[in-house]
């Protein structure tokens, strides 16, 4: 095992594999718990043993992982633009149109088919929700969350506004507006204690804390931490959650170890690749399988070949939806939006992956 720790303002690179497959193992986890948390929302899982349910409820903490990636690699980022509109220029550009497409879909397709609010929904309570959805802003105003993972990018924006108002204060020399900030990211952390994650990413991205541990050993002190981190996200809280979370994210900014062996794994890298359209796209490819399984267990199917096949056809299917909205969304319509808007050259997906 090698530890080096040391005072470093090295910016991150643009694009580490590492942290590609990090982002596909955060995506994948989601997906997992869904294929859990949509059947028994739906009346058809079957009868599991309770260690079942306690390891499947903490799935859904892959989303900070993602924290902590935007934490490492948002900060670079700006730093790199060196300007915030072009920073948030790209965010945009980024962030958006996936969401957007979905976002329109939901509320187009919605009041059809009697989704979730939508049933009996009056015009006014429509565009309020519309707008609210649009903004990121259903939690801030206690309004009901259109798309069932979207309640991450409030987060998202949240830090990209907070670190981009760090970086005017400071680039201007106003210190005072850069500790009041610091105190407002503070009370951030003690009403969402899981924002704090955002902040493990940053700390690694200015001090060279570096774990490598190689081969198996690696492999092994990377999934104890995953569930460490995980089974306290879960079942105590977000801060003792924080410890093994560094030491994760340590190893795996750590070339030659273990666990940066098994992220760099083609298959990772390409669930990486695609992590944010499987992240969002999923519930959307699920829905009609998990429509029709509530059907059917009304009709008095047996709930086990319902659950087995909602997620041998749901796995392949998510993935499915999810590679072709990398390709025409997040790739073909960004680079037509790009185009449009900047009248920037095309870029090819690994260009647009690596500016992610």
């Amino acid at each position: 095992m090698d530890t080096q720790t040391k005072s470093s303002s090295a910016a991150p690179a643009s694009f580490l594999p590492a942290i590609q497959g990090l982002r596909g193992v955060a995506a994948m986890s989601v997906l997992l718990v869904h294929m859990y948390v949509m059947p028994l929302l739906a009346g058809f899982l079957p009868q599991l043993p309770p260690w079942f349910h306690a390891i499947a409820n903490t799935g859904g903490h892959g989303v900070e992982l993602f924290f902590m990636i935007s934490g490492y690699l948002i900060p670079a980022s700006l730093v790199r633009h060196g300007d915030v509109s072009a920073f948030f220029y790209d965010r945009c550009m980024r962030i958006l149109p996936v969401f957007g497409v979905l976002h329109v879909a939901l509320f187009t397709i919605g009041p059809i088919v009697g989704y979730k609010f939508f049933k009996g929904i009056d015009v006014v309570t429509y565009i309020e929700l519309f707008v609210a959805n649009l903004l990121f802003l259903p939690d801030v105003l206690g309004l009901p969350l259109g798309q069932q993972n979207a309640w991450t990018l409030s987060y998202e924006w949240a830090f990209y506004i907070w670190f981009a108002a760090i970086f005017v204060s400071r680039r201007r020399g106003h210190w005072l507006a850069t500790w009041v900030l610091v105190g407002v990211a503070v009370a951030a952390v003690a009403y969402r204690p899981n924002a704090a994650f955002f902040g493990v990413g940053m700390l690694l991205s200015r001090v060279n804390f570096r774990l490598m541990v190689a081969g198996w050993r690696g492999l092994l002190a990377g999934t104890l931490c995953v569930i460490a981190m995980y089974g306290s996200l879960e079942y105590l809280h977000a801060l003792p959650a924080l410890l093994p979370g560094l030491l994760l994210f340590a190893m795996v900014l750590s070339p030659g170890s273990g666990v940066v062996t098994l992220l760099e794994a083609p298959s990772l890298q390409y669930l990486g690749k695609i992590s944010y359209s499987l992240y969002l796209v999923h519930p959307f490819a699920l829905y009609p399988l998990q429509a029709l399984g509530a059907k059917f267990v009304a009709g008095g199917a047996n709930p086990w070949l319902l659950w087995a096949g909602f997620v041998a056809i749901g796995l392949p299917v998510a993935l499915v939806a999810s590679a072709l909205s990398y390709r025409l969304i997040e790739v073909g319509l960004r680079r037509r939006l790009d185009r449009m808007l900047r009248g920037t050259p095309t870029l090819r997906a690994e260009e647009l992956q690596q500016r992610a």
